[in-house]
């Protein structure tokens, strides 16, 4: 059911983006896990983020909403298993990833104009963290089999900045392009979820040992922004 209510909030972004979006705009993104969650995770996750408004900022109007989606892995392991107990001379690859995937309503002012273009925003939404596993053949990378061993959803929100630098205009559709740096504080509410550490597979069997926590995190992102006509 979780997965389901992510595909289906990923399908309503995307329309999103076709039909109404007047500046869309996506980036590399670090998250860096905060109080509760750092003691758990205490290294830095990498992933991707998109986002989109439904007018570009002017100085009439210096504000807007739209929708974000972002998606970090904060945890992989990789290890070579036998494919079976019957058939332990043959091996596969088998990868287990702890993952993050943000959906927020944005709100954003940024009443600046020019070349250079420093913003602040708002953002009010949920996450999804889960753990999947997935296995592939060894030779060739191609996947056998997958499932998601361990998932939650959960409430966040937060605030951010960031700062816009013109870097092209007058591109078809695209009125002015910006390279997008930006630094934003998350609060993310409890959430049970995995780390590296809590599966233990022995003797055939799989154990999981999952924890309970706050998900704060600091996103940090460098990307582009297009403003469109």
């Amino acid at each position: 059911m979780k997965t389901r209510l992510l595909i289906l909030s990923l399908f309503f972004f995307l329309m999103f983006f076709k039909i109404n979006a007047q500046t869309v705009g996506g980036g590399l993104l670090i998250g860096l896990p905060q109080g509760e969650f750092k003691e758990n995770v205490d290294n830095a996750g990498f992933g991707l983020n998109v986002h989109g408004t439904l007018w570009s900022p002017s100085k009439a109007r210096p504000f807007s909403v739209g929708l974000n989606l972002g998606y970090m892995v904060y945890g992989m392991t990789t290890e070579r298993r036998p494919f079976s107990e019957t058939n332990p001379d043959v091996s596969v690859e088998v990868s287990r990833t702890n993952s993050i995937a943000n959906f927020h309503l944005l709100f954003l002012i940024s009443p600046f104009q020019g070349t250079v273009r420093p913003y602040l925003e708002g953002l009010f939404g949920g996450a999804y963290i889960s753990t999947s596993t997935d296995i592939k053949n060894e030779s060739t990378g191609e996947s056998i089999a997958s499932s998601t061993n361990f998932d939650d959803l959960t409430w966040s929100y937060g605030a951010g900045g960031g700062l816009l630098i013109q870097v092209g205009k007058d591109m078809g559709d695209v009125s002015r392009l910006f390279l997008d740096l930006k630094a934003r504080y998350i609060f993310g509410t409890e959430a049970e979820y995995l780390t590296e550490d809590g599966v233990e597979v022995r003797l055939g069997k799989v154990k999981y040992y999952p924890v309970k926590s706050k998900t704060d995190l600091i996103q940090i992102s460098i990307g582009v922004t297009a403003f469109f006509n």
